[in-house]
């Protein structure tokens, strides 16, 4: 009579990864829809520093003006005489809204304020110089 030889075969022990993996997912959808997105202009300027600087909570309109005074409403450039109109278009659908000027460190102070003067014959009621903190 022959024994034969038992063969041991273990199983090796598999953890199940599906509930880690439901969780993961459901913190990094709540992370996504909870995080506050800092909105910019899209264009790219060098803001001056200043030592006093305040967020800006309810911006709605974003405007950029470079160093070679271009002026640019929501990405799109603007000629300087149509600020105005283009202002009060967006004011008719965010009538709340106030104004970012993101002005280049080098761009003229009198672009500057006619994008104000703009903004104020358009109607907005708040408007903002954005800096760097510094």
């Amino acid at each position: 009579m022959r024994l034969g030889r038992r063969s041991s075969h273990q199983e090796e022990a598999q953890i199940d990864l599906t509930s880690m993996l439901d969780i993961v997912f459901i913190m990094l959808i709540f992370f996504i829809v909870t995080s506050s997105f800092v909105r910019e202009s899209g264009v790219e300027v060098n803001r001056p520093e200043a030592s006093n600087v305040s967020s800006q909570k309810d911006a709605g309109i974003f405007v950029a003006i470079t160093a070679s005074n271009d002026i640019f409403i929501d990405k799109r450039m603007v000629d300087a005489e149509r600020v105005q109109a283009t202002l009060e278009h967006l004011l008719l659908e965010q009538p709340e809204a106030s104004l970012v000027i993101q002005a280049d460190e080098h761009a003229y102070n009198g672009t500057v304020i006619k994008v104000m003067d703009a903004a104020k014959g358009a109607g907005v009621k708040g408007i903002a110089l954005a800096a760097e903190k510094g």
